[in-house]
């Protein structure tokens, strides 16, 4: 399949936000989280964090498909015998949020601003892990994301949103919609890792997390191609950059002529 081609959706979205002045679209893994829960399962449950870095370099260098890869990821923490409820409940224990988000997502919610998580995870194990993270608020914030198959013997695999897309999710259609709207947002867009790299050019204004472990895979992308974008280390530092925007103190310009959050 081309890939300026519509994927075609095998799960359903949510309606646009039309009577918006702005919207936040987010990764989720890696990025709303500390960790990346896809990973965990990956490097403690699955085939290990060495083999796991291998392959995101592979697709950030366009040899292996995302799709590909992720679904292999996933598989060897399902053919090692963990069953998807024990993995929800290993990411429940362990993944923990970045400690900005809550006062981030609550001037959101305060400037009537939606927050969409777009992940390329499983919704069940995102809207598990979210849920105890942020309490009451999670049911208020929206997910676009894949899904799961779980079959009897609790064993599973990836349910992909757009399966002939070599992303499996591509979230740049998360985005795409907005561009049609007579008046249109501005859109800021939030990611840290290869999963992003289908929504980076789209956004309005993209920030890009930086990783403590070096595993930087947005931002080398996004210099390689040259896509303007915005460093942040957590929410507590983007949250300023978002308020400075919306209250028209700053452009985003202001902002990439800046670099960092």
């Amino acid at each position: 399949m081309s890939q300026d081609a519509v994927p075609q959706s095998t799960l359903p979205y949510p309606p646009v936000h039309q009577d918006k002045k702005f919207v936040v679209l987010s990764d989720w893994d890696g990025t709303i989280t500390t960790y990346d829960s896809n990973d965990y399962m990956t490097d403690f449950l699955g085939y290990g964090k060495d083999k796991r870095r291998a392959g995101n370099l592979e697709i950030l260098s366009g040899r292996v498909t995302f799709r590909d890869a992720f679904r292999e990821m996933l598989e060897s923490v399902s053919q090692n015998g963990h069953k998807f409820e024990e993995c929800k409940q290993v990411l429940k224990d362990n993944i923990k949020l970045d400690p900005g988000f809550k006062e981030f997502y609550r001037y959101c919610k305060s400037q009537d601003i939606p927050v969409i998580i777009v992940s390329s995870g499983m919704e069940p194990l995102i809207r598990a892990i979210l849920s105890n993270l942020v309490g009451d608020d999670a049911k208020d914030i929206e997910i676009i994301s894949n899904s799961v198959d779980v079959h009897e013997d609790g064993l599973w695999n990836i349910k992909y949103r757009h399966p002939s897309s070599h992303f499996g999710h591509d979230k740049s259609q998360a985005i795409l919609p907005y561009r049609n709207l007579t008046d249109p947002p501005l859109l800021f867009f939030f990611g840290d890792g290869v999963s992003d790299m289908s929504a980076a050019k789209h956004a309005d204004v993209l920030f890009v997390k930086e990783k403590e472990d070096g595993e930087n895979d947005l931002a080398a992308y996004c210099n390689r191609e040259h896509i303007p974008h915005v460093l942040f280390q957590n929410f507590a530092k983007a949250l300023p950059v978002v308020r400075s925007i919306v209250e028209g103190a700053k452009t985003p310009k202001d902002w990439f002529d800046v670099g960092r959050a």
